[in-house]
Parts: C-alpha cells; sequence; structure tokens
C-alpha cells in the first residue's frame, strides 16, 4: 500500500504543522495505512517550543512534490564488474532480461556501461589473433568461458602477450606459426603438445577433456606453460574464446548519462526526449548505483498521495501540488480552487483552528487522544486563536482546548505564555526570517498580494522589528512574484495590529479596506489580531473594488 504524505502549508505555523502530525497519527489507528506527517517549510521558534515540549521530533521536511526518479518504477537490476568476461556479462544480462548492464567499482559507483550493442560490435569488428592478449583476460576466466579447467600453472595470472593459434597441422608445420607466448589450441596428439611447449608457448588448451600426460604436464610446469583442459571441440574453443575478455576491456566510460533519486521527471524528461540512449543508471544520493531506468518508465510515474491539513489554496500549497493526488483537505479557511482528479474527503468549517476539526474526528471515531497528541492539539488551537482572543475563536474551540490542555496535564494561561514568548524571540532573527515565520499568498483579481503575520507579547520588539521590517519589504518586493506585501505586527495582550505596506497603490487599498488615514507604508488596527478573518477578506474587497 502506498504511503500518503498528510501536509500544511508553506511557512508552517504551529497549527499547520501539529495538525500534520496528530492527524496523521489519527489515520493510521483508523485505517492501519501509512500516513506520514510532513512540513513545507522550516519549524518557527513557538512551533519548535511545542515540539520540544511534548519530545515530539519535528515532521518531515518536503519542499516539493513533483515527481521524482524514486518515483518512477526502473529495474532494481545489479551491476557488474569490470573484470568479469563478456560470457558471464551475457548470462546475466539474459538472465535479468536486460540490454544494458553498468560496470561498478567496489565502492558501487559507475565505472562504464555494456550493452549488447557494444558486444555486439566487439564481435562484428575483425579480431586478429593478438586480439586476445590486449585484453589480458586470467587464464581461469578463459578456463571458464571454454567450460574447462586449469590443469597446470597459475589460473590468476593473465594472458598478455602473443596471439591465439589453433593447432591443426603435424609438428613440422607448426614450428613455422607458433611464436613464443603464443596460446595454442589443439588436440590429443603428444608430438604437437611438446611442440607448442619447446616453441615456448605460454598456454596450451587441449580440446575434448583429453588426458594431458605427466609428462606433458611436467614439462609444461618447468616451461611456464599454463594447460588448460577444455570438453570443447578445437572449432568451439576457437568460436568462444573472445568471451573471455573481461567487460572493462569494451564497455563504454565517456559520456554515460546518469541520474539521481531526486531528480525530477520533467527535468528528466527534458534530457532524455534529445538522446537515443534507451537505458541510463539511476543513483542514490551518495552517487552510488542503485537501478536502470528505460525511457518507458517516464510514463508510468507513481503519483504521489497526499492529505491537505490547514490550507486549500494553491499559492500556499507545498511546491509540485499539481503532480500529486490529493486525497483529502481538512481545513478552517476559505475554500479556494485545488483541484483534484476525484471526488475527496473535504472537510472545513468555520473554526478557530483546524486541530480543533481534527479533535472532533478523533471525538466521532471514539479514537483514544493521548495526552502527548491532546497538548499538540492543545498548543495548535492556543496558537491560532491567540489564547482565545481572535475573533475567529468560537465557544467550540475554547472548550475542546480547555479538555485537552487536561488530558496533556498542562495549566493553559502558563503555558500558552510561555509559547508566546518562545515564539516572540524576534531580536536575533533576520528581516527574512522574521517576514517568513507565518506568510501566505493569495490572489485577488490579477493582483497577487502576500501577508506575513508576527505576535508578540512586547510593543517594544514589535517596534524594534517594524524598523527593520519596511526595508526588507521594499527590497523583497521585485523578486516575490507579489504585487504587493503587507506585514501583520500583532501584540497578543493589547490585541492590536500595526500593518506594514508596500507595494504600487497598497496605501489606496489599506485606506480603502480599513477607512484609516494611513502613513506612508502603515497603520495602526485597533482589536485585529486576526489574518484570516480581519485583514484577507477586506483587502481582498478592496483589490478588486479599486
Amino acid at each position: 500500500m502506498k504511503s500518503t504524505y498528510v501536509i500544511g502549508h508553506k511557512n508552517p505555523d504551529t497549527d499547520s504543522v501539529c495538525s500534520a502530525i496528530c492527524y496523521a497519527y489519527l489515520k493510521n489507528k483508523l485505517t492501519g495505512e501509512e500516513y506520514i506527517p510532513c512540513r513545507a517549510g522550516e519549524i518557527n521558534s513557538e512551533t519548535a517550543f511545542v515540539l520540544d515540549h511534548f519530545n515530539v521530533e519535528a515532521p518531515e521536511l518536503i519542499e516539493s512534490l513533483e515527481p521524482t526518479i524514486a518515483d518512477v518504477q526502473f529495474r532494481r537490476v545489479d551491476g557488474v564488474s569490470a573484470t568479469i568476461t563478456l560470457r558471464r556479462a551475457w548470462e546475466h544480462m539474459r538472465d535479468e532480461n536486460i540490454q544494458t548492464v553498468p560496470i561498478l567499482t567496489k565502492r558501487g559507483k559507475i565505472k562504464g556501461i555494456l550493452t549488447l550493442g557494444d558486444q555486439a560490435r566487439y564481435y562484428m569488428e575483425d579480431q586478429d589473433a593478438g586480439s586476445l592478449s590486449k585484453a589480458k583476460p586470467k587464464y581461469s576466466d578463459i578456463a571458464d568461458t571454454l567450460r574447462g579447467e586449469v590443469v597446470v600453472g597459475n589460473p590468476d595470472a593473465p594472458f598478455n602477450k602473443g596471439k591465439v593459434v589453433v593447432a591443426a597441422a603435424n609438428p613440422d608445420v607448426m614450428e613455422e606459426f607458433i611464436n613464443e607466448n603464443d596460446m595454442v589450441i589443439l588436440g590429443n596428439r603428444y608430438e604437437s603438445q611438446l611442440c607448442a611447449i619447446e616453441m615456448k608457448a605460454s598456454c596450451l588448451i587441449v580440446c575434448l577433456d583429453a588426458k594431458v600426460s605427466k609428462t606433458i604436464a611436467k614439462l609444461a610446469d618447468e616451461a611456464g606453460c599454463t594447460v588448460i583442459v577444455t570438453p570443447l571441440d578445437t572449432y568451439t574453443c576457437s568460436k568462444l574464446i573472445n568471451q573471455s575478455v573481461p567487460v572493462g576491456h569494451i564497455m563504454r566510460k565517456d559520456g554515460i548519462i546518469t541520474f539521481s533519486l531526486d531528480d525530477t521527471v520533467a527535468d528528466v524528461r527534458a534530457t532524455v526526449s534529445k538522446l537515443r540512449v534507451r537505458y541510463f543508471p539511476i543513483m542514490d544520493n551518495d552517487g552510488k548505483y542503485v537501478g536502470m531506468m528505460s525511457q518507458r518508465n517516464l510514463l508510468d510515474i507513481d503519483r504521489r498521495r497526499v492529505i491537505l491539513v490547514d490550507h486549500n489554496e494553491k499559492g500556499q500549497a507545498v511546491d509540485g501540488i499539481r503532480s500529486a493526488e490529493v486525497v483529502e483537505v481538512i481545513d478552517h479557511h476559505r475554500i479556494d480552487s485545488v483541484e483534484t482528479m476525484n471526488p475527496i474527503y473535504f472537510r472545513n468549517q468555520p473554526l478557530g483552528c483546524t486541530a480543533t476539526i481534527i479533535t472532533l474526528m478523533f471525538r466521532e471515531n471514539d479514537i483514544e487522544i493521548e495526552p502527548t497528541v491532546a497538548g499538540l492539539l492543545c498548543s495548535a488551537i492556543i496558537s491560532d486563536t491567540l489564547m482565545f482572543r481572535s475573533p475567529t475563536c468560537t465557544s467550540v474551540d475554547e472548550s475542546v482546548a480547555r479538555s485537552l490542555a487536561e488530558k496533556a496535564g498542562i495549566n493553559i494561561e502558563e503555558y500558552a505564555l510561555a509559547m508566546f514568548n518562545a515564539g516572540s524571540r524576534l531580536g536575533k532573527k533576520t528581516p527574512e526570517e522574521i517576514f517568513h515565520i507565518d506568510c501566505k499568498a493569495f490572489k485577488a483579481e490579477k493582483q497577487r498580494i502576500t501577508i506575513s503575520q508576527v505576535t508578540s507579547v512586547s510593543s517594544k520588539e514589535l517596534s524594534k522589528v517594524k524598523d527593520k521590517m519596511l526595508p526588507y519589504m521594499e527590497e523583497l518586493l521585485p523578486a516575490s512574484g507579489a504585487d504587493m506585501l503587507f506585514m501583520m505586527l500583532t501584540n497578543i495582550f493589547d490585541e492590536s495590529t500595526e500593518l506594514l505596506f508596500v507595494g504600487q497603490g497598497a496605501k489606496g487599498v489599506v485606506q480603502a479596506a480599513f477607512e484609516q488615514e494611513c502613513t506612508d507604508n502603515s497603520v495602526i488596527l485597533p482589536k485585529v489580531v486576526s489574518r484570516k478573518k480581519q485583514v484577507i477578506g477586506p483587502l481582498i474587497e478592496a483589490i478588486e473594488l479599486l
């Protein structure tokens, strides 16, 4: 069964992360299948405090759902060593029904490639009698190829000089064409064997399993001549002997195109479409070979199954969401345009937090909420409702949170203060880090806007943040892809927000949205703490009217 990823929005907040963890836990309990909690960005300080408090690991980081080579059904076929013979390589390719085999180092790295075409080319090209010694095969490999055995000499020694000769003539004629270091294929004739040894041949291949006399064996050993006995006849030996060549001799070493498990399918398709190569080695993150992929494999890709929590807008979803199969959405925001191939389970309720919805689902399915899970769900509700101060907070949110706090064994007021203080440590963060702590993108008409929000219990801290955020926002705007950037500096205890803004027409939009006079780049909004309920709607409506 395929795994399903449970993931929140980009720039994840506490609700996004905790809801992913807890909903994956619930789905695992209900189905027995594998649901993996994930996140689409770095953990902020507040969420890090929560996870540390309850001793929970951060979910897996997924930067994109674009299908990668890891999602492709490629062949996980073994590679071979450069020292094996062509015969053994062919048998491996035949048994695995493959046409390309990678040649590997001892550490599993790619050393070369061998195809059926390479083998055919080697056989079809004219190989002279001296070509075998150029490949330097070991005598043991020659014996293996000829289905024989080395009866005299060192099996691991290489045949690296001379030519291959078939001794079909009588000894008088043999003396004219056998030279020192040659390999001689012959039969059981004592005179021919003795002649080859006297001519200083480096190896005798005795065919048809003919017995080698003790005298010949002794003379060959004294002369340093290897003797191989094979059941094959001379014709078959001469035909097969070039199969003892090590694959490293004919493999292709240059221009080998490999891909990584992390390479996106789109990038790989763009590359291979221009090539006339059928098979490509696939490497892991350490550069070690894991399998072979054909161009046909790129047609059959497993789309990743995904459950979205705490969002349903494409602009807020992890990159590559269009390539994934969205199977569920659990959210409490406005409904946007995430498209699905099939009907899905979509649950959207006007509550202050996604974690509240998930808690209700635990209860509906009669699944016990463990203390750690209760702590995560409670933390998410406290965060999203600003400890019940946000206008998005309902009586259901507060009731659920207090019940979860009791299960988790925390004092909700003391814990909330500690959590907000942890998240408010903004002084040491860069403007980039601060802006992306909780940042969401929206679209209205033809305008794209981004709204960031940071919260604090200190007005002094927020004032310092303002001084460095406006210059950063001006610098960020051209490369952000947005027409306007907004940032909410929200004081939790004062229940107010200073809204910063940059971009052409942003000041007019803010004045129309909140009916307040603005300075050049900011406006104070009393009793405004919720981006979802108090800021997004008025801004989008003002953009559409202007």
